[in-house]
C-alpha cells in the first residue's frame, strides 16, 4: 500500500511539472494581470525587453471612416448586479480566432473594474456581479487577436464608464 502511495505521489509530481511546462511553453498562464500597471508587471520598460512576449505590441490603424471604434453602457439588472452593453463600431467579435494572427477589424474586449481586469469579451453584452460598492469604473478596451492593444493613431480603443453601484 505504501509503494502505490509513493507511486501515485510521484506520478503527480512529475504530470504536474509536466503540464506546467507545456501549458507556460504554450503561452498558457493562469493569471490576469493588467500589463501597464507597474506594480503587476513592470510597465512599459518591461515590456520592451521582452519582445516575445505577445501582450505587450500594439496595433495600430490611422483615424478614419473605417477605424474602430467603441460605446459602452452600464444598466442595473433588475434581479442583481449590472449589465454591460458593448457596442463596436468598424470592428468584429471574432473568438474563433483568439490568441492566433492579428486580421483588420476583428478580436476581442478586456474588460477592467476599478483597473483590474475582470475578463476577456467576445460579444456584446456582460453580467456584472459582485462589484464593490461606491463609485466603480468600468473600463473596455479592444485588443486585436493577439491580445494587443488596438489602437487608433496612437490612441487606445477603449471605452469607460463610472457607475455608483449602493
Amino acid at each position: 500500500m505504501s509503494r502505490s502511495l509513493a507511486l501515485f505521489a510521484i506520478g503527480l509530481v512529475f504530470g504536474g511539472g509536466i503540464g506546467f511546462v507545456t501549458a507556460a511553453g504554450n503561452g498558457i498562464t493562469f493569471d490576469g494581470h493588467d500589463h501597464a500597471d507597474p506594480a503587476q508587471h513592470g510597465g512599459a520598460e518591461h515590456h520592451a525587453e521582452v519582445a516575445a512576449h505577445d501582450h505587450s505590441a500594439m496595433v495600430n490603424v490611422s483615424a478614419g471612416p473605417d477605424a474602430p471604434g467603441l460605446d459602452v453602457a452600464v444598466t442595473k439588472d433588475p434581479m442583481a448586479g449590472w449589465n454591460l452593453r458593448v457596442t463596436p463600431q468598424n470592428f468584429r467579435f471574432a473568438p474563433e480566432n483568439a490568441s492566433t494572427e492579428d486580421r483588420p477589424g476583428e478580436g476581442h474586449a478586456h474588460v477592467y473594474i476599478n483597473g483590474t481586469k475582470l475578463a476577456r469579451l467576445y460579444g456584446n453584452w456582460l453580467h456584472l456581479s459582485d462589484l464593490p460598492t461606491g463609485k466603480v469604473e468600468v473600463k473596455v478596451s479592444l485588443n486585436a487577436n493577439s491580445h494587443s492593444m488596438l489602437m487608433v493613431d496612437g490612441t487606445p480603443v477603449e471605452a469607460r464608464i463610472t457607475i455608483d453601484n449602493p
